[in-house]
């Protein structure tokens, strides 16, 4: 079977510092993984680099068998790869329905059907059918956690990147927001890739674990094996004699 997402050698430098070094791995069509690590461990980078935000320096990211080297954002999420940030940066002075209707002007989706009938289907989708006329500026943020989400699928994506979907949620919002997500992958096929460090609710979330530490990729597996993987308890911990505490 031909991997949805392919990295391979992937490497980003910046002056003396390698952010990414020599990462490779691959995504079948289907699956809810995520990228684990420290902070500075490069996961962000990663991101950025599989977006088209940054330039790699050296390796090869393939999506659907074609590569994504030197293709600009706007590009990449034409190409059916879209992403949320770890800061909300919705379109502000404007609603939450103009918000998502812009990213149904993109022109994957352009020719499937009405954008104001898409957009509002979007917005039920994810819970915020009855706040469409709300500006922006006047949403909590865990509906803002919601519209960023929202605004990627408003294009369409066969792939959807989360960074840090659950920052700055507090306990009883996080679980409707991960309902969501295991919805989305579960009902609508989706193949979810995140970045999170709420470690009990990322690893009850996904199904494989790609776990990096100062940009490289120390271990991959389940999350059952993941957290007692020794370099990755050291990489949290500093020390290997015990997984961590969130099995």
């Amino acid at each position: 079977m031909t991997a949805l997402l392919k990295v391979e050698h992937l490497t980003k430098r910046f002056g003396g510092l390698v952010a990414v070094k020599d990462v490779s791995f691959e995504l079948e069509a289907g699956e809810i993984a995520g990228i684990l690590g420290p902070n500075g461990a490069g996961k962000t980078t990663l991101f950025n680099l599989l977006t088209g935000f940054i330039a790699m320096d050296l390796g090869t990211v393939e999506f659907e068998g074609g590569s994504l080297a030197g293709l600009a954002p706007h590009r990449i999420v034409n190409r059916g790869l879209a992403r949320t940030f770890q800061l909300c940066r919705p379109f502000r002075g404007m609603s939450v329905f103009e918000n998502v209707s812009v990213g149904c002007l993109a022109p994957r989706v352009r020719h499937s059907g009405g954008v104001e009938a898409r957009a509002r289907r979007i917005l039920g989708q994810v819970g915020l059918g009855a706040k469409a006329a709300t500006p922006v500026d006047a949403l909590p943020y865990g509906d803002l956690r919601r519209l960023e989400i929202a605004r990627a699928l408003a294009t369409e994506p066969k792939l959807l990147l989360l960074d840090e979907p659950f920052a700055g949620l507090g306990g009883n919002e996080i679980e409707p927001l991960s309902a969501l997500i295991r919805k989305l992958h579960a009902e609508e096929g989706l193949t979810i890739l995140i970045i999170e460090h709420k470690l009990r609710e990322f690893m009850q979330l996904v199904r494989r674990v790609i776990a990096m530490d100062f940009g490289e990729i120390i271990a991959i597996g389940p999350p059952a094996e993941i957290v007692r993987h020794p370099r990755v308890v050291e990489a949290y911990i500093g020390r290997t004699e015990a997984p961590l505490g969130i099995a």
